[in-house]
């Protein structure tokens, strides 16, 4: 990498870090709206989608619960206090 030859000013620093940081918080706003739209449960229309949506909380739950058993029994140890 070659060192660049022009000068940047302490204000165009500080004008780069205002920009970056606007961008930052709009992407940071995009970013919690859709998780919060993929976060938040859908409404059923009628029993059969109930049922769905109940059988599909049961499914994602158990994976959830199966990966942390297996997660704890392989990387448990290093969760554990060391004895002397």
């Amino acid at each position: 990498m070659q060192p660049t030859t022009e000068n940047i000013t302490l204000e165009e620093i500080s004008r780069r870090k205002q920009e970056i940081s606007e961008m930052l918080v709009e992407k940071g706003d995009g970013i919690h709206s859709l998780w919060n739209s993929l976060a938040t449960p859908q409404k059923a229309n009628n029993k059969g989608e109930m049922i769905t949506s109940i059988i599909s909380n049961a499914i994602t739950a158990f994976d959830a619960f199966m990966l942390m058993r297996k997660l704890t029994s392989q990387y448990g140890r290093l969760f554990k206090k060391k004895r002397k």
